[in-house]
């Protein structure tokens, strides 16, 4: 395994993609060959079906469009089938959940979807993975919830339900958030967990405050870290069960920052967990072989990183579409980002909120 450095500039740590490369496989490197080539083969038909005004030239490429996808879905097939700890809802769930989950991401990447249906099918696609990483693990064992319902006559109401028993998967845990797009995503997780826990467990927060440089291509990519805008307690992460959650995973650096940051600070925790919306092949195979201990949860997966290092076909950048553009040269802090999710979704999630301005005017261990 490759040696991975950290710069350090004052309060800010550094990690650049050449390094993160070292850590894929010349297997791993294959499989991306192969996949590039097919993705190619497909931006062709893209062209053709953008431009033509032909019907039978239309109804050709879309035919070779579908072909090429399933080409590329049984090839990610096979490769997570060899990676126990890449789990992708559509590979791993039963056939009938599928159409759902398809339909999900595809309102998700429709350019025509605002900013409130993207939320909506944001929060969707969270419960979904976590029902994917915990569902099975209180399958032979059972909570029961005795819920007072509004029924009162002739006598009070009440209703037993049956959910699984998660209390051992999600005690211990903390939710570590890579800001901005993932403060949503970890807020549903977080509650998510507080709904199924019999205590009612309220996770914890670590926050990061880290952003890939954009100016930069895929090649020569920089992921840095802002400890000075970050909020968070060593003490709380160590020995933890560590949750990630972000809508998307397109080369895996900014996750890497934040674990190799942790570990050079002595944090070892007990597992660490990785949520995705939408996750590029070459961004899950850089996360499982740079982390020790790791799971990735996407519920769907891309064949493609473009020069840039954007998913493709992706769904445009997330965290825009869940929070809004930040005015130029006025990036928002925390509360305020908070803030400007407005009542509704401050008012579902009102205790997390408490626990992450709690942890904001804290500062950090």
């Amino acid at each position: 395994m490759a040696a991975l450095f950290l710069e350090r500039h004052v309060s800010k740590i550094i990690l650049k993609a050449e390094d993160l490369d070292g850590y894929l496989s010349v297997q791993d490197n294959e499989y991306l060959s192969r996949m590039d080539s097919l993705y190619r083969h497909t931006m062709v038909s893209f062209n053709i079906l953008a431009t033509s005004s032909s019907v039978s030239q239309r109804r050709h490429e879309e035919q070779t469009l579908i072909d090429l996808y399933n080409q590329m879905g049984a090839l990610m097939q096979e490769i997570c089938a060899s990676e126990p700890r890449i789990q992708v809802y559509s590979f791993v769930s039963p056939q009938e959940t599928h159409g759902e989950v398809s339909r999900l991401i595809a309102k998700l990447r429709d350019v025509n979807t605002g900013r409130q249906e993207f939320v909506y099918y944001i929060q969707r696609a969270f419960e979904l993975l976590f029902t994917l990483a915990y569902g099975g693990a209180g399958k032979s064992n059972k909570n029961y919830l005795i819920v007072k319902t509004p029924v009162n006559i002739p006598v009070q109401n009440f209703a037993v339900h049956k959910i699984p028993n998660v209390d051992a998967a999600v005690s211990n845990t903390v939710m570590c958030v890579m800001l901005r797009g993932a403060l949503l995503p970890s807020m549903i997780l977080s509650k998510e967990i507080q709904e199924y826990s019999s205590s009612g467990y309220l996770t914890p927060f670590a926050l990061f405050k880290i952003k890939r440089d954009d100016s930069k291509s895929e090649n020569t990519m920089e992921y840095v870290l802002d400890l000075d805008h970050s909020y968070f307690d060593l003490t709380q992460l160590d020995g933890k069960h560590l949750l990630f959650a972000d809508p998307m995973n397109a080369t895996g650096g900014s996750l890497v920052t934040v674990m190799k940051y942790l570990l050079e600070q002595g944090v070892h925790p007990a597992s660490v967990k990785f949520f995705n919306v939408i996750s590029a092949l070459k961004g899950s195979l850089r996360v499982v072989r740079a982390i020790e201990n790791i799971t990735t949860y996407t519920l769907w997966m891309d064949p493609s990183l473009n020069e840039r290092a954007y998913i493709m076909p992706g769904l445009g950048d997330a965290g825009d579409r869940i929070n809004g553009t930040d005015e130029e040269g006025h990036p928002r802090d925390m509360l305020r980002l908070v803030a400007d999710y407005g009542t509704n979704i401050t008012g579902l999630y009102r205790s997390q909120l408490r626990i992450i301005e709690e942890t904001v005017l804290r500062r950090h261990g």
